[in-house]
């Protein structure tokens, strides 16, 4: 179909296509190892602090910290000098992998010959990214790897620094990380951070969090009561269960020091549990002795209320107790019944139908629908002391808490106040028509044995 010069014509054509898609692979090839790793497929150095500035960006709006991560292959120079360099890259290719596995974000690189960087941006605390190097990069580092058919056994050593301490854009804080790593490689230490007190922040969280797992496993927690009394008659009308931590090295320990710890790690869900049964075999001991309290009432965390067998734990735990005349009641904050507000309804109605009494802590200081209170199967709103502490000196505070027993009132709810430390105090919430009165001007929190003695004293 074609003559020669035609022909001749077509193949110069063909010669210059196969030329410029070779020329297009080439370039393509030669951006892709500008940003990217040819050995793992991580993207490298210049591409992961590009991504790491914009992530400063945006957290330099939103106010939140950035941390970087550097890890290093210890002893990686041996696997090279002694099994060959292809047994290097084949276990660069599995640690890519194993990392690539464990970082949901795709925020990992490499950054050297045995350097791997990573970016954290959901991060609240430095022990939190503590947890997150010790269970997810460092752990999971820390196996056996097969190359050649022979195991290798690897771990990692960390530096982190974080943004907007440690520096103000990605090649500082990629930097003063190395410059961390590369003391932790000295010291001995898996990881350490690039601020000398973070790093003594982050261990104390640590030693408090493995004195606490053995404090669950050696009974060192125990309950204290703090009383509840009737504000028309004084008596003693019920007792709140309040979680104490017998330290052998420290003694007792406040609440406020190890809750929020117990919460995040999730220990709460044990030791919440525990708290119930201790209470559980507390009552029961104290009607076993001739003591007649007519209610003890426990806290519920955030963590046990959105746990799904929180319903089925806590009828386990007080099944002695079941029936109408059940004492116990559920102490549960506003803000926290108010988060998935229907599935809180659900499981607190058949928590009702067992007779456990629903009680709304730190009541005033959520943000609650009137609607929503009408409809909650609850026996009990608790004012919170913040309003106790100024109705003396505040008529703001003195409305508000008449507002807060009338309303409750026409509900056909009961009202308890917390706090109350003053004589003056009392005697305004006893005018007010406030039911219960709870607070250090009446007692602190006891031991099971010194309730049973106040109890005794009063009849």
């Amino acid at each position: 179909m074609f003559d020669h010069e035609e022909m001749k014509l077509l193949a110069e054509l063909a010669g210059d296509i196969s030329f410029a898609l070779d020329h297009i692979v080439k370039e393509e090839r030669l951006r892709y190892l500008a940003y990217y790793d040819a050995l793992t497929g991580f993207p490298n150095t210049t591409l992961f602090c590009e991504r790491v500035n914009q992530m400063l960006h945006t957290a330099e709006r939103q106010r939140r910290a950035v941390a970087v991560a550097v890890f290093d292959i210890d002893r990686f120079r041996q696997v090279n000098d002694s099994l060959g360099r292809s047994a290097g890259d084949a276990l660069l290719r599995q640690v890519a992998n194993c990392m690539r596995a464990v970082d949901e974000t795709n925020n990992v690189a490499r950054i050297g010959s045995n350097h791997f960087a990573a970016a954290f941006t959901e991060i609240e605390d430095p022990a939190q990214l503590a947890h997150l190097l010790e269970e997810k990069f460092c752990g999971s580092l820390g196996r056996i790897f097969e190359i050649d058919g022979r195991e290798l056994r690897v771990s990692s050593t960390a530096g982190v620094s974080f943004f907007p301490a440690d520096g103000a854009d990605a090649q500082a804080l990629l930097g003063n990380a190395e410059a961390a790593l590369k003391k932790a490689k000295t010291s001995g230490h898996r990881y350490l951070f690039y601020a000398p007190a973070m790093n003594a922040r982050v261990a104390d969280r640590v030693s408090l969090e493995s004195r606490l797992r053995r404090a669950a496993d050696r009974n060192e927690f125990v309950l204290h009561y703090q009383p509840k009394v009737d504000a028309r008659t004084g008596e003693l009308a019920g007792v709140e269960a309040l979680l104490r931590w017998n330290d052998p090295a420290r003694g007792l320990v406040q609440p406020g020091e190890f809750m929020p710890l117990l919460e995040e790690t999730g220990m709460i869900l044990v030791v919440g549990m525990w708290v119930l049964r201790q209470a559980t075999a507390d009552y029961a001991g104290w009607r076993a002795r001739g003591l007649d309290l007519r209610r003890i009432a426990v806290n519920v965390s955030a963590l046990q209320l959105r746990d799904p067998r929180f319903v089925a734990g806590v009828l386990d735990a007080i099944a002695c107790q079941d029936g109408d005349d059940n004492p116990f009641e559920l102490e549960i904050t506003e803000s926290l019944l108010m988060e998935n507000i229907d599935d809180n309804v659900r499981r607190l109605k058949e928590l009702r139908e067992h007779g456990i009494a629903i009680v709304i802590d730190d009541f005033g200081t959520g943000h609650s629908s009137l609607s929503y209170l009408a409809k909650l199967p609850v026996a009990t709103l608790k004012i919170d002391r913040t309003f106790v502490d100024t109705m003396e000196d505040s008529a703001d505070s003195m409305s508000i808490i008449s507002s807060m027993i009338s309303l409750a009132h026409a509900l056909n709810l009961k009202v308890v106040a917390e706090g109350v430390e003053t004589d003056g105090q009392a005697r305004l919430l006893k005018l007010l028509k406030c039911d219960e009165l709870q607070g250090y001007f009446f007692s602190r929190p006891l031991p099971a044995q010194d309730i049973e003695r106040k109890y005794r004293r009063q009849h």
